[in-house]
């Protein structure tokens, strides 16, 4: 932790009596940190270690920490905004080699971790979950209508709603070429796209809005807190990404009873289906895009039964409680594996 970090997931466990202990950080290579973990595993003694994202894997493998306790690492994807980014990336094809199971949210994913050279049975596929009430409090007309003025959209306009790091993997501009189709042929000359996030995108993004002459067709609401009250006006969800894992965006809108049109990549899916509980178009199509939403806007039964159809799915597959049970099946396994701590020595 960097004392400028930001301190929410800090927070947010102290505040459920989760303890929490800190290793500071004083710069991008401080040698403290590799000192700071190995002393803090051996006053804990845990059952245990789990990273999360390329530096804790290669802190933990440099530690010499897989040697003696149970590892288990915790792959999200990639993100490749630049070339420092890219060239992080890579440290996992040294890292992951060495970890007792390597957890991941989506076959293609799983893939990608057996091309850098992963034992395929090291490897675990667990998706992400969502609370099946998530947003409902938000699904009421008055609070719609309350977010609705406050954002400046119009009562009767189709909200279409992109929930996302605004990083040119989400392919917004995909997205923004679609609505402007939609108003330029009058097929639905009434949607105005709500795009919630920010990121280093955001330039190229507001650049296309006036290109495609769309000021007042879209609005950018940008980091919030919570995404949650957004999709209380949504009467569809869009996910354009070039590239995803298992998106929370997904689950999101599902569990919030909002329409998905999204594009068919990575764990997509794996978790819907096109034609039963979303919309699945090929990633950039845009006439395919403006297709799919017009669809939702103007066929309501499908609207309604793919609706229906991904709450089930919710319910069923990717409840909190569903993601624990598969977690502690795993930890158990791995736990009663483990090697004899006393071994353990350090780099």
């Amino acid at each position: 932790q960097r004392s400028d970090a930001p301190t929410l997931f800090l927070e947010s466990a102290r505040q459920r009596s989760v303890p929490v202990h800190v290793i500071p950080e004083k710069g991008r290579f401080d040698p403290s940190v590799l000192t700071g973990l190995t002393a803090l595993v051996r006053e804990l003694a845990p059952d245990i270690v789990q990273s999360h994202a390329v530096k804790s894997h290669f802190v933990v493998r440099k530690a010499g920490i897989h040697r003696t306790l149970p590892w288990i690492a915790f792959h999200h994807g990639y993100t490749a905004p630049d070339l420092r980014a890219r060239l992080y990336n890579q440290l996992d094809r040294w890292s992951l080699r060495a970890a007792r199971q390597v957890l991941t949210v989506s076959g293609p994913f799983r893939e990608e971790l057996i091309r850098k050279g992963v034992a395929p049975q090291r490897i675990a596929v667990v998706h992400n979950a969502i609370d099946p009430a998530w947003g409902a409090s938000y699904r009421d007309p008055a609070s719609a209508a309350a977010l609705r003025a406050k954002l400046g959209i119009a009562p009767g306009a189709k909200v279409i709603l992109l929930v996302g790091r605004f990083s040119s993997e989400k392919d917004h501009l995909t997205l923004l070429t679609a609505v402007a189709n939609l108003h330029d042929s009058r097929r639905v000359p009434q949607a105005h796209l709500v795009l919630v996030g920010d990121g280093p995108e955001r330039s190229r993004i507001e650049q296309a809005i006036g290109a495609l002459r769309l000021q007042g067709a879209v609005t950018l609401t940008g980091q919030v807190p919570s995404a949650e009250p957004y999709y209380g006006i949504a009467d569809v969800a869009v996910l354009s990404s070039l590239t995803e894992g298992s998106p929370n965006a997904l689950l999101e809108a599902m569990a919030a009873g909002v329409a998905v049109v999204a594009t068919r990549v990575g764990g997509i899916p794996e978790i819907v289906s096109d034609g039963e509980s979303a919309l699945l178009i090929a990633p950039g199509d845009r006439e395919g895009m403006a297709r799919a939403l017009e669809r939702i806007f103007t066929e309501r039964e499908l609207r309604a039964n793919l609706v229906r159809e991904a709450r089930r799915i919710v319910h069923s597959r990717h409840t909190p409680e569903v993601r624990i049970r598969r977690l502690l099946e795993l930890y158990r396994t791995i736990a009663d594996s483990k090697p004899n701590r006393l071994e353990w020595k350090p780099v």
